[in-house]
C-alpha cells in the first residue's frame, strides 16, 4: 500500500520534475557551450543556433560561427548523449538485479567494450581493415558493442542458477572480467606503435574532445535507439522490483526482459565508449541520487535520471576544461574523483544497515 502511494505521489508530480530537470539540462548545455578558450557570449551562441535554423545572424564572426557548430556543438550533444544513455543503463540494470551497486563498468560492459574498440584500432591494417571494409564507419562501434555485451553476458552467466541471478557473484565476476579485460588491452597495446598507446590512454581515462558531426550521427544512432528501448521497460522494472516470481505472475517474461535489457545496455554503453573511451561511476551516482530524491517508480525514475546523467557529464566536461585552462584534463578523472567516495559512502551504509 505504501510502494502504491509513493507511486501515486511521483506520478502527480512527474511533468514539474521533468520540467524542472529539462530546464537545468538546458542551462547547462548553454553554459557549456559558451564555455571555453575562445569566448563567445550567450546572445551569440543564439544567434548563432539562429542562422543554422535559416534566421539572420548579424554581428557574428566567421570563426565563432565555425568553433561553436564544429567542435562544441557536436561535443556538447555527444555529451548529453553518452552520459544520459550510461545513466538509463545504469538504473536499468540496478532495477533489473535489485541492487544499487551494478552498473555497466563493474559488470565490465566499459571494459570489454573498450578492449575490442583497442583491438580494431591497434590492428587496424588486419582486423581493423577487414572489419571497416564490411561495415564501414561502423565498424568500430559495433566491435566495441559486441565487447560490451560478451562482457555482460559472461558475467551474467557466471552468477546465475537455475534462472536466479547471484548478486554478490555478479559483481566478484564482473571484478575478475574488468582485471583480464585490462590485462588484454595491456597485450594489445604491447604490440602496438606509440600513436596506439596514445590511443590506450584516451580509452582509459575517457574524453568528450573526439566529438564531431561524422561520429555523432554514427554512434547517436546506436545510443538513441538503444536508450529509447531501455525507456520503454518501466512497468517490467517495477514488477521485477518486488521479486522475479512476482513479476512472472503479474505476466512479466522475465528472462526476456533480462536479456534485452542486458543487449541493449552493452550497445549503449559500447557506442559510448567507442568514441569517449571508459567513463566511470555516471550510471552508478546518478540512479541512486535519483531514487533517494524522487522514489523507485521507473515511469519517472529513467527519464529523470536520462536528464540528470547528461547533466552530470557537463557538468564533469566544464570542470575538465576549466581546472587546467587552456589545457584539458580527461572527463574520466572527473567522474572517478566523483563517483568513487559516493561508492565508498554505499558501501558504507550498507554496512550500517547490516550491523543494526
Amino acid at each position: 500500500m505504501q510502494l502504491s502511494l509513493s507511486y501515486k505521489t511521483v506520478s502527480t508530480h512527474r511533468p514539474m520534475i521533468l520540467s524542472i530537470t529539462g530546464v537545468l539540462l538546458v542551462l547547462f548545455v548553454l553554459l557549456s557551450l559558451v564555455t571555453g578558450a575562445y569566448t563567445i557570449s550567450v546572445p551569440e551562441v543564439l544567434h548563432i543556433l539562429g542562422a543554422k535554423l535559416g534566421l539572420p545572424a548579424q554581428g557574428v564572426a566567421e570563426e565563432k560561427m565555425a568553433v561553436l557548430w564544429t567542435i562544441r556543438f557536436p561535443r556538447v550533444l555527444l555529451g548529453v548523449l553518452v552520459g544520459g544513455s550510461l545513466t538509463v543503463a545504469g538504473a536499468c540494470l540496478q532495477g533489473l538485479f535489485r541492487n544499487p551497486l551494478v552498473e555497466p563498468a563493474i559488470i565490465g560492459v566499459s571494459s570489454g567494450s573498450a578492449l575490442f574498440a583497442v583491438i580494431v584500432i591497434v590492428f587496424s591494417s588486419s582486423i581493423g581493415w577487414q572489419l571497416r571494409s564490411l561495415f564501414g564507419a561502423f565498424a568500430l562501434p559495433l566491435a566495441a558493442f559486441f565487447g560490451g555485451l560478451l562482457n555482460t553476458f559472461l558475467a551474467y552467466r557466471l552468477a546465475s542458477k537455475a534462472g536466479k541471478t547471484d548478486i554478490s557473484i555478479l559483481i566478484l565476476a564482473g571484478v575478475a572480467i574488468n582485471a583480464l579485460s585490462a590485462a588484454l588491452i595491456g597485450l594489445v597495446i604491447y604490440y602496438g606503435d606509440d600513436n596506439a598507446i596514445r590511443n590506450f590512454t584516451f580509452w582509459s581515462l575517457g574524453s568528450l574532445g573526439g566529438a564531431s558531426w561524422n561520429k555523432l550521427y554514427i554512434v547517436g544512432s546506436f545510443i538513441i535507439l538503444a536508450t529509447t528501448v531501455m525507456m520503454s521497460f518501466p512497468k517490467s522494472l517495477n514488477a521485477l522490483a518486488v521479486g522475479e516470481s512476482e513479476a512472472f505472475h503479474m505476466g512479466i517474461h522475465v528472462q526476456k526482459v533480462k536479456y534485452l535489457v542486458l543487449f541493449f545496455s552493452a550497445l549503449a554503453v559500447g557506442a559510448g565508449v567507442s568514441v569517449t573511451g571508459a567513463i566511470g561511476f555516471v550510471g552508478l551516482v546518478v540512479p541512486h541520487l535519483v531514487r533517494m530524491m524522487i522514489g523507485s517508480d521507473h515511469r519517472t525514475l529513467l527519464p529523470v535520471a536520462f536528464l540528470l546523467g547528461a547533466i552530470l557529464m557537463l557538468v564533469a566536461d566544464i570542470v575538465s576544461r576549466l581546472i587546467v585552462a587552456p589545457a584539458e584534463l580527461s572527463i574520466g578523472i572527473i567522474t572517478a574523483l566523483i563517483g568513487a567516495p559516493f561508492f565508498i559512502s554505499i558501501l558504507l551504509n550498507f554496512k550500517r544497515q547490516r550491523i543494526l
